[in-house]
């Protein structure tokens, strides 16, 4: 089941630092499938109030997600933006197009 890498930054320290992690993070997913679906962008508030960047990766499974993050390539990476920004990071499964709303209620 894809599953996806989410995380909303905060604070971000748009410096050297975090120009490295971008330079450098393309290269780290290849080897696990995975890819951007939402890198940034500004959102439309709909309801509530929201603060920070969004950022979704999808990996076709929840092992390759996790193996990413856990690779040393990406570990080497990962206090480049964490030295420079605030962030809540999960990974998640997704559903698949049979997936009803009351699923959830089972």
């Amino acid at each position: 089941m894809t599953t996806y890498a989410i995380a909303n930054l905060r604070d971000v320290n748009m410096g050297p630092g975090i120009v490295e992690y971008l330079e450098r993070i393309d290269a780290t997913l290849a080897p696990f499938a995975g890819q951007f679906i939402v890198h940034g962008g500004e959102p439309e508030r709909v309801e509530g109030d929201w603060a920070g960047t969004l950022v979704v990766i999808a990996f076709p499974s929840h092992q390759q997600a996790r193996s990413w993050y856990e690779s040393a390539d990406y570990r080497a990476i990962l206090p480049l933006r964490t030295g420079n920004s605030s962030a809540d990071t999960i990974l998640i499964e997704g559903v698949g197009p049979e997936h009803k709303a009351t699923d959830v209620l089972g």
